[in-house]
C-alpha cells in the first residue's frame, strides 16, 4: 500500500505542490465563491492527505478508501477555515483529516457498535476536549458524565466500545532477536481442574525438560502465570522466559511427533 502510486485514479507521484503565496491567493478566491480556485486548492493539498493517512495503514483498509475519507476531511477543513486566524491551513487541516479517518475506522470496525453508543462516545470526546482546554488538564470520567448528564459507567462503556481491537499477536517488546507478544502478557484464569487430561498427557514430557524449562512450563500453562510474573518469580528477564518457554515447547513437540 505504501508503494501504491495510483490511488482513486490519482497519480500520486505527479501531485502539484502549492507555495505559501499560491495557497493564500487561492483561499482568498475560495472565500469569494471561486469554484475553480477551490478545485485547484484541493488538488494542491492532496499530498497532505497522503501524508496523514499513512499512519493508518496496516489496519485492513484499502488505500483508496482511506484516501477518499481523507479528502472528505480536507474539504471540510477548506470550507471551515477562517482566513482571519493566524494559523497555517495545514495546521488546521491535519486534525480535521485525522478526525474524519478515525470516525470512518470506528464506524467500520469489525466489532459492531450501536449508533447510540457511538454517538455518546463522540459527544464524550468533544466534551473531553472542551474541558481539557478549560481546565488545562485531562478531565475525569465523572466530569464528562456530569456535563452530559449521564452515568459515568455509560461514558466508560461507550469510549471502550469504539476502541480499535488489538490482536493477541501484537508485539509488545523486541530485544533485537526475539519478540514478546500481547498473548504472552495475558493470564489464563481457566480452572486448572478442567486441564487434568492434558496434564496427564504432558507430565511425561515435563520430566525430560531441564529444571528451569519445567518450572516455566508449569507456571505458565498450569498455574496460569504471565511471562512477566514468571520472570519476577524466578529472577530472570521476560525475554529469557520467552526463549526458554519456546525452547521447551519445541522439545515437547519433537518428542511427541
Amino acid at each position: 500500500m505504501l508503494n501504491k502510486v495510483e490511488i482513486c485514479g490519482v497519480n500520486t507521484s505527479k501531485l502539484p505542490l502549492l507555495s505559501k503565496k499560491e495557497k493564500e491567493e487561492l483561499l482568498a478566491k475560495i472565500k469569494q465563491g471561486d469554484k475553480e480556485a477551490r478545485n485547484q486548492f484541493i488538488n494542491g493539498n492532496l499530498r497532505l492527505v497522503l501524508s496523514v493517512i499513512q499512519r493508518f495503514y496496516g489496519r485492513g483498509e484499502s488505500a483508496d478508501d482511506l484516501f477518499q475519507v481523507g479528502c472528505v476531511g480536507l474539504i471540510k477543513a477548506i470550507d471551515n477555515f477562517d482566513l482571519n486566524q493566524n494559523v497555517q491551513f495545514s495546521t488546521y487541516a491535519v486534525p480535521m483529516i485525522i478526525g474524519e479517518v478515525k470516525r470512518y475506522l470506528r464506524d467500520n470496525n469489525s466489532i459492531r457498535v450501536s449508533r447510540s453508543v457511538r454517538d455518546l462516545a463522540y459527544k464524550a470526546i468533544q466534551i473531553k476536549e472542551k474541558l481539557a482546554k478549560e481546565k488545562g488538564r485531562e478531565p475525569t470520567i465523572e466530569e464528562i458524565a456530569k456535563e452530559l448528564n449521564v452515568e459515568k459507567e455509560e461514558i466508560a462503556f461507550s469510549l471502550d466500545a469504539i476502541q480499535d481491537p488489538i490482536s493477541l499477536q501484537e508485539p509488545v517488546y523486541n530485544d533485537g532477536s526475539e519478540s514478546i507478544f500481547l498473548m504472552d502478557q495475558v493470564k489464563d484464569s481457566k480452572n486448572i481442574d478442567e486441564l487434568w487430561a492434558e496434564k496427564m498427557t504432558i507430565e511425561g514430557a515435563l520430566e525430560k525438560l531441564n529444571k528451569k524449562e519445567k518450572t516455566i512450563v508449569v507456571k505458565r500453562f498450569f498455574d496460569g502465570r504471565t511471562q512477566m510474573e514468571v520472570a519476577e518469580e524466578i529472577g530472570i528477564s521476560q525475554a529469557q522466559v520467552s526463549r526458554l518457554e519456546k525452547s521447551a515447547i519445541s522439545h515437547i513437540k519433537r518428542w511427541y511427533k
